[in-house]
């Protein structure tokens, strides 16, 4: 039985220069009739319909009709062969007309095919480990949420990344979503706690803080969570992948120690007035490094800063006192400097020293089963973050409610809140006081004199 494969002229369609195109045609069914071009074109009169082939009469200006028809000849055996080979291969039917046009071409050569068909499982499977690549996949997560999260939080992902490559070339033993089980888990959290080396340090340091592991637990969660949801991997079992925490030990300024950072002379250091004004600026607004060196003059208005942060892409408003209200106009009206992270942190440290805050500090932490202590003046334990915390801490302090302060600070959840209030049990001790005093001067009984104080008299 003859191959569905023939010459065609379409003599209803003729070109500006009163030719036709001929071309292969393979009638795969009744819907799939795919055309390969010949690039073969001859006036419609002289082609026969019977014969399917140029005729003898073509005029020699038009080519020879015996090369032409050769070629003809030579291109829809091209295609028949591409039909048979389909076929041999058990192509489905109505996948033959698209595997032929993937392969046509006026030059092709028949060996050609094996070594595309190859190319093509070889890039199918290139493809396929790449859907299931743990670091493709975190890439492809990353991308997904650049539009949803704030930079900040871009880069935490980017850190759980560059742990687990870590951790992959520490245990020398390729890392894939199958991997993810509860002795996995250990096994990392093992490396983080004392093996993993901090990069960008002058001295080596290995191992990690325990909130530090239990913030890349949590992100390494919601990552296979998500390709999970996505059906890109089978389910994983997550319920042993604990987040270890502790509470952390941060200081917080009181509005003492910041007025002498304020006023401290720094006459021969000027280099530094603008990283102390900028600092205690935030200290009075409560905003976060990313919110306060990104300040504009736009957001000062009437009195008040109007701030989108970052962070949670929250608006907050807020009050400026006389000092902060003095530093935005007279400081950074026009200009707020621009600056890094650890830049800053640097140089505040130096500030705090030249203010006096030297009171020595000691905190601790857990490594493994071992408790960390760390003795320090103050100063050396400022960081950019101490500012938001000082905001929070003193109006706390102040009996400011609550509501309230979270309004400016963004929070949207107490408990996030109270995570930043930082202050002594002989604070929380007076603080109680001063409520017990206002309230009933410290008497359960109301009455000035009781039966019980008459008896002690």
């Amino acid at each position: 039985m003859a191959l569905p494969v023939k010459l065609i002229c379409r003599t209803g369609q003729v070109h500006a220069d009163g030719t036709c195109s001929i071309f292969v045609q393979y009638c795969c069914n009744e819907s799939q009739k795919p055309l390969f071009g010949t690039d073969v074109k001859i006036p419609p009169t002289y082609w026969d319909k019977a014969g399917r082939c140029i005729s003898e009469r073509l005029p020699a200006n038009h080519g020879d009709y015996n090369e032409l028809n050769d070629e003809l000849k030579r291109l829809k055996k091209i295609v028949e062969d591409i039909v048979t080979y389909a076929g041999l291969k058990k192509i489905p039917l109505e996948a033959r007309a698209q595997f032929a046009k993937t392969h046509f071409s006026p030059t092709f050569d028949f060996n050609d095919i094996e070594t595309k068909e190859k190319e093509a499982a070889e890039q199918q499977e290139t493809e396929k480990k790449n859907r299931i690549n743990v670091y493709y996949q975190f890439d492809e997560y990353i991308k997904s949420k650049k539009r949803k999260v704030s930079k900040a939080t871009l880069t935490v992902y980017g850190n759980v990344k560059s742990h687990l490559l870590a951790f992959e070339v520490f245990r020398g033993q390729e890392i894939s979503f199958d991997n993810f089980d509860f002795s996995f888990y250990e096994d990392f959290v093992d490396y983080l706690t004392f093996e993993h080396i901090h990069i960008r340090r002058k001295t080596v340091q290995t191992g990690l803080k325990l909130n530090t592991i239990g913030k890349t637990i949590k992100h390494l969660r919601g990552f296979i969570k998500d390709r999970v949801k996505r059906k890109i991997v089978k389910p994983i079992d997550l319920s042993d992948f604990k987040i270890p925490e502790e509470e952390s030990d941060a200081i917080y300024l009181t509005y003492e120690e910041i007025a002498k950072i304020y006023q401290a002379d720094l006459s021969e250091h000027p280099y530094l007035i603008e990283y102390r004004d900028l600092f205690v600026l935030a200290c009075l607004t409560g905003l976060r490094f990313s919110d306060f060196s990104t300040l504009r003059p736009e957001d000062l208005q009437r009195d008040m800063l109007y701030k989108k942060q970052e962070k949670s892409d929250h608006w907050v408003i807020i009050p400026l006192r006389h000092e902060a209200k003095l530093i935005f106009t007279r400081q950074f009206r026009d200009r707020i400097p621009e600056l890094t992270n650890p830049e800053f942190n640097r140089h505040i440290k130096t500030i705090g020293k030249l203010a006096g805050i030297t009171q020595m500090i000691k905190f601790s932490y857990k490594k493994g089963n071992q408790n960390i202590v760390v003795t320090k003046p103050k100063y050396d334990w400022i960081t950019s973050h101490t500012a938001r915390r000082s905001f929070c801490t003193n109006e706390f302090l102040a009996s400011t409610p609550v509501e309230l302060i979270m309004k400016i600070s963004g929070h949207k959840r107490t408990k996030d809140f109270y995570k930043y209030i930082r202050i002594t049990p002989e604070e929380a001790a007076n603080k109680i006081k001063e409520l017990w005093l206002a309230r009933n001067d410290m008497k359960l009984i109301k009455e000035s004199v009781t039966e019980m104080e008459l008896q002690y008299n």
